[in-house]
């Protein structure tokens, strides 16, 4: 089968929950950009003193005074002490302390899945960081799901014997859309829509980050399926120890892989007859290969199917589909 094209992304209105946390004024300014624009906005990067800058994919502008995009800094839009301070007022619902488990993670989570990341002065406590404060730039990003993003990958999801889910490992360098991939699989799944089976697949997703899921006040803010549990917040080795020990799933669906206590608990997985559908920075197997530990879980085969992506063609691009000797299927 030839490899299909990047997925088109259908939606344009994934930001609107994002940028209500801004102030009015940068909201307008924002919302006058055309729809176009607005689609393939994927980030709001926000410093104190500097301009405010948007990025699509690998390219950045500012946002102008008066509105529009400007790639000249003496033109665009600066972020004030008193606007950024709106948005974390916002965010926070103005207490800190509500989000404190968040910030220790670096981020926190808006309804519909949105992330703002956050820098400033890092607080610890005995070497573990306990909050952010003096908080002085912020990274508001747009998430946006894209159902049927899996769907040209079916053939390649599923034995063809009997229809069992396969693992899969998801590989690209950042904002490939390795995240969206996987949640798309694990809804088709869940919906039974890779391949009709008598009993359908259950599904656990372990979301260490919250990005998967995007789960907000204890619920997804993304379509996960109706066969679908979630361990949100969750270490990936821990929480695939935990779903098989607990939730008896067909596959187990994470982010992010490479400590060797993820290697260790995706072999246990594959003992236990889990399929593992995950993702891993790198720009080709070979160079994820080189990364510490991951030769043996190659070697072992722990995965039967390898989904190269890039950003070729767009965010999404499928590059090649391998099988678990790194020969190409397509």
């Amino acid at each position: 089968m030839s490899i299909p094209p990047p997925f088109r992304p259908q939606e344009t209105d994934g930001w609107n929950q994002a940028l209500a946390v801004l102030p009015v004024d940068l909201q307008r300014l924002l919302l006058a950009l055309d729809d176009t624009i607005l689609a393939e906005l994927e980030e709001v990067r926000l410093r104190i003193g500097q301009p405010i800058e948007l990025r699509f994919g690998v390219n950045s502008q500012y946002l102008k005074q008066g509105g529009g995009l400007t790639l000249m800094p003496p033109a665009a839009a600066v972020l004030s002490q008193a606007a950024l301070e709106h948005v974390m007022q916002q965010v926070t619902q103005f207490s800190l302390y509500a989000v404190e488990e968040e910030l220790r993670k670096g981020f926190i989570t808006l309804p519909g899945g949105h992330r703002i990341g956050v820098a400033g002065r890092i607080v610890t406590d005995g070497g573990h960081i306990r909050s952010i404060r003096s908080i002085s730039s912020l990274n508001i990003r747009i998430a946006r799901a894209h159902p049927g993003m899996a769907t040209p990958l079916r053939p390649w999801l599923a034995d063809r014997g009997d229809g069992h889910p396969l693992s899969t490992l998801v590989i690209s360098p950042p904002q490939c859309g390795k995240t969206t991939l996987v949640r798309d699989i694990a809804r088709q799944w869940s919906e039974n829509l890779v391949t009709r089976r008598r009993s359908p697949s259950k599904v656990v997703i372990i979301d260490e980050r919250s990005e998967i899921a995007g789960m907000f006040e204890g619920r997804p803010q993304f379509a996960l399926g109706p066969r679908t549990d979630v361990l949100d917040g969750c270490p990936k080795a821990e929480g695939l120890l935990m779903a098989i020990r607990s939730l008896s799933p067909d596959i187990v669906v994470t982010d992010e892989i490479g400590k060797h206590g993820d290697v260790e608990a995706i072999l246990e997985a594959a003992n236990a007859g889990v399929a593992v559908i995950t993702t891993a920075h790198a720009s080709s197997l070979a160079s994820w290969r080189r990364r510490p530990h991951m030769e043996e879980l190659f070697q072992a085969h722990a995965f039967a199917r390898y989904i190269i992506l890039s950003r070729r063609r767009g965010p999404g691009t499928i590059e090649c589909v391998l099988d678990g000797d790194g020969r190409s299927l397509t």
